[in-house]
This record gives structure tokens, sequence and C-alpha cells, in this order.
């Protein structure tokens, strides 16, 4: 693909989706990210981001609702053009153990971890095939590859994003369109530092082999390699970045 791709990353604004969208930009992309209705900071950021020299765009979308992708796609193609690059970021974590739980709780995490990827992919997924080239990456978690405690719905939401990747992968794969999930350890977003120090020093980092939070640029370079052409033959793969926390 030689001609100037357009990226999208769900949840781009803040933490990894940002990292995601800098580092994609840094490759020459036209970067666009989708932030929830009821963000008022959404010029701020692209504001914030302009002043470091990187000129995004932003465009509402509810991520868990049908009608709301198919029209945040529909005006992203018509006025900046078809998407190439479909990075599938959004997520919600809604901890509770399982006796607690209620189903509020389970459908919010699914629609918005899970369900979002169907509503999302749907709509960009025929035309990478039309086009002959596409790449979609979702991004998982740890903790979908071995569970974690008070995440019955995370945990389950995001095991299901890499089950949607292999099945979709295999009807694409002729395609010239490549599927693949990332699954992240811990890693150093603003989410994760506000847990309390004690707890990171105690419970989590002695988790981590490597010793250490991951970083979210660590993520963002994986993210390009799989939307690169040198991962034209990367495609169903589900790749760990959790610095030795957990191995398949």
């Amino acid at each position: 693909m030689t001609n100037k791709r357009i990226a999208m990353v769900t949840g781009g604004m803040g933490g990894l989706g940002e990292a995601i969208c800098i580092k994609l930009a840094k490759l020459g992309d036209t970067v666009v990210s989708t932030y929830s209705p009821g963000n008022s900071k959404s010029q701020e950021w692209l504001a914030a981001m302009k002043e470091q020299g990187y000129h995004f765009y932003a465009y509402q979308c509810d991520v868990t609702d049908w009608s709301s992708c198919r029209d945040c796609v529909k005006q992203v193609t018509e006025e900046i053009g078809p998407v190439d690059v479909l990075v599938n970021n959004a997520g919600i974590t809604r901890d509770m153990t399982f006796k607690k739980m209620d189903c509020v709780n389970w459908d919010a995490v699914m629609n918005s971890n899970l369900k979002s990827v169907f509503n999302m992919t749907k709509q960009v997924c025929d035309d990478m095939i039309e086009r002959g080239w596409g790449r979609i990456i979702n991004i998982s978690s740890v903790n979908g590859q071995k569970g974690a405690f008070g995440q019955t719905n995370y945990s389950a939401a995001k095991a299901g994003m890499h089950g949607f990747t292999k099945a979709l992968s295999l009807e694409v794969a002729r395609k010239g369109v490549t599927v693949n999930t990332i699954s992240p350890g811990y890693i150093g977003t603003k989410m994760v530092m506000a847990i309390p120090k004690e707890v990171l020093d105690s419970k989590i980092i002695p988790q981590i082999p490597m010793g250490r939070l991951g970083k979210p640029e660590e993520v963002a370079g994986l993210v390009a390699y799989l939307a690169s052409e040198e991962a034209a033959f990367v495609t169903g793969a589900n790749i760990a970045i959790n610095g030795g926390q957990h191995m398949q």
C-alpha cells in the first residue's frame, strides 16, 4: 500500500489510544480518533495534539451502538476517505466479584469491549476487501488470556475479542486483509497509575518478571508493526506484550 493510509483508533483520546494515534501519525498515517458522546474535551485534546505537531481528526461515536458506528464511519469516509487501518481500542472496566455482578455491569462491559468490535469492524471490512488491503487490530488484555479476580465480565469480553479475530481472519485472509489481537499486560497509563502505589508495588509489579509496567509507546510500536506491509503474513495471531507476566 503506497498511498497515505487512513487509520481509525477507537477511544484514541488519552492513555494507550493516544500513544497509538501518535505512533501511526509519525509513520505518516492520517489518524482519526473516536470519542464517546458526552466527552466535552475532544476539542481540547485536538488542540493539545496540534501543539505537539499532530493534526488528528476526531469523530463522536458510541461504539456500543450500531447506528452510531455506521454514521461515524460513513462521515469519515465521505470527509476524509475510506479506513485502511482499524484499531479497536475502546473499552471500559466494571470490576466486581461474580457474586456482586449484575446484568447492568455485565452488559456495559460486554457492549463496550466486545460488541463494539463487531459494530466498528462491520463498517470497514467490506471496503477493505474490495480494495484488497486492510488491517484490523483488536486490543485485548492479558486478563482475557489468564482471567482475573473480579473481572468475569472484562475477561470474557477480552477473550471473545480474540475468538472474533481468529474467525474473521480466516474469512478475509485471501483478500489482503489481516486481523490480529494484541494482549497487553499492565501498562503505565493514567488509569493504571491511579492505582495506589502500595497496591502497584506489592500486588502488581511482583507478578511481572521484568519488574516494571509496560509503556504505552511499546504497545503502540506493536500496533504499528501489525499495521505495516512487513506484517502482511501475520493474521489470526494474539500477540502478548506483558513483560512475561503470562506465557502461552
